[in-house]
């Protein structure tokens, strides 16, 4: 169904915002216009954006500026609250308490990180810095929440309008960025794993009396078979090991085949090492080895440690042929980064314009819960529920980030993979 807009100055911010809020997720025909005489003569549902003059038959939202802006300041941020979630650009005698447009645009374009701010130990955005920890709503996917309101709000001015929200979502994903913890490493690493940690666990598994404990693939494979779940495999494929690099390295038989493996029965992408982040030459080198041992085109990737700066790590995608990225996500706590459960294409704001790349936005990853949050499983587990619930009443898209030895046999993570099945054994079960 067609929606017009008018606004008295058609900008690339204001395009981006209305299309991703009116379009991609209430599936509207928008149409946004400058001409004063055609948003008159429009009979359709209509409203006006930054514009002094109201009439009765339109909805009608004020402006805080920003989307009229081109270039990067700090802006006044002044939070309060609003059908019981906080909202910021207040707009006082609108018909919509708050610049809707101009919020979602700052929290989606990541508009504060490109602002001088702390890093954290890893040289990353800390999230401390973040307006939505500041404010308490990391755990929300606010955008989505904001435009359930605003939906409201249109549908009583136009009651004919007909609005249709995407279907919820559940994305698995899985960073394979160690993929055994004993096997195929070679017996010098071996023999120093053994010295500074003695296991007869490493003795059995390089005898080929047990399983390794990091191998969960095969049990992976039967639970998505069964669940009927498509995930989504990120694997780390440097060309030599690094501190933060430690996976098996590609020119191993092994790791080939379990790529090749992977990559005949699912999506995969790269998982970008930290080096490449010291050596952009490398990201290039590293999807191209991943290609040859898939024997295919990679398109998709999540960074390393969840290590990117903006706008230069995401440029650097691009310049790759990256079509979809999943590293939007905090390395160090859970939640809503750019507080939305929806996919969005990125706006470079250096350049002020909307690009190809498509953001997939992650608000779980079991590493966050153990190492940052130390949740025991089952704590995890409510964790998870309720970023599914969050996600599921607003329709959106629930991403998760595992990795494989959370849900090996390991004994340092005893609990997570019987977590996990009934997590998914719940997820599944309630959308059938």
């Amino acid at each position: 169904m067609q929606l017009l807009l008018y606004t008295p100055q058609v900008t690339p911010r204001l395009e981006y915002i209305g299309r991703f809020i009116f379009e991609e997720i209430m599936s509207l025909d928008l149409t946004i216009v400058s001409d004063k005489e055609i948003f008159n003569n429009h009979t359709a549902p209509k409203l006006s954006y930054g514009d002094d003059e109201a009439t009765e038959d339109h909805l009608k939202l004020g402006s805080c500026r920003l989307l009229f802006e081109t270039d990067i300041r700090q802006q006044q941020i002044d939070s309060f609250t609003v059908n019981g979630y906080k909202a910021f650009f207040k707009t006082p005698q609108q018909d919509f308490p708050f610049d809707i447009l101009a919020a979602s645009f700052y929290l989606l374009s990541r508009y504060e990180e490109y602002l001088p701010h702390e890093k954290d130990m890893y040289g990353r955005y800390g999230h401390e810095n973040s307006l939505a920890f500041k404010e308490n709503f990391l755990q929300l996917p606010l955008i989505n929440i904001w435009v359930s309101d605003l939906i409201a709000v249109l549908q009583n001015k136009f009651p004919a309008l007909s609005i249709q929200l995407p279907p919820f979502i559940f994305q698995p994903t899985y960073d394979i960025d160690m993929a055994y913890s004993y096997r195929y490493k070679g017996w010098l690493r071996n023999i120093g794993g053994f010295i500074k940690s003695p296991s007869i666990d490493r003795i059995k598994v390089l005898m080929g009396l047990t399983k390794d404990p990091f191998d969960a693939f095969d049990w992976l494979h039967q639970l998505h078979d069964e669940k009927q779940l498509q995930p989504l495999y990120f694997f780390l494929v440097p060309a030599k090991n690094g501190i933060y690099d430690k996976n098996i390295l590609p020119h191993k038989k092994a790791m080939q085949r379990l790529v090749k493996q992977h990559a005949g029965k699912y999506q995969i992408g790269l998982h970008p090492s930290w080096q490449s982040g010291d050596d952009s030459t490398l990201l290039g080198k590293e999807k191209q080895i991943l290609e040859s041992m898939c024997h295919q085109p990679v398109t998709l990737s999540r960074q390393h440690y969840i290590r990117f700066d903006l706008p230069h790590g995401y440029r650097r995608l691009v310049g790759q042929g990256i079509a979809d990225d999943h590293s939007m996500g905090y390395g160090s706590i859970n939640g809503f980064r750019a507080s939305v459960a929806s996919s969005f294409d990125w706006f470079d704001l250096l350049k002020n314009e909307a690009t190809s790349l498509r953001i997939h936005p992650f608000c779980f990853m079991d590493a966050n819960s153990f190492y940052e949050q130390n949740y025991t499983a089952a704590e995890a587990y409510d964790e998870l529920i309720k970023y599914y619930n969050n996600c599921k009443c607003v329709s959106g898209k629930l991403i998760t980030i595992w990795h494989n030895n959370f849900l090996g046999t390991g004994t340092d993570f005893n609990g997570w993979r019987v977590m996990y099945q009934s997590f998914i054994s719940k997820l599944t079960s309630e959308q059938k």
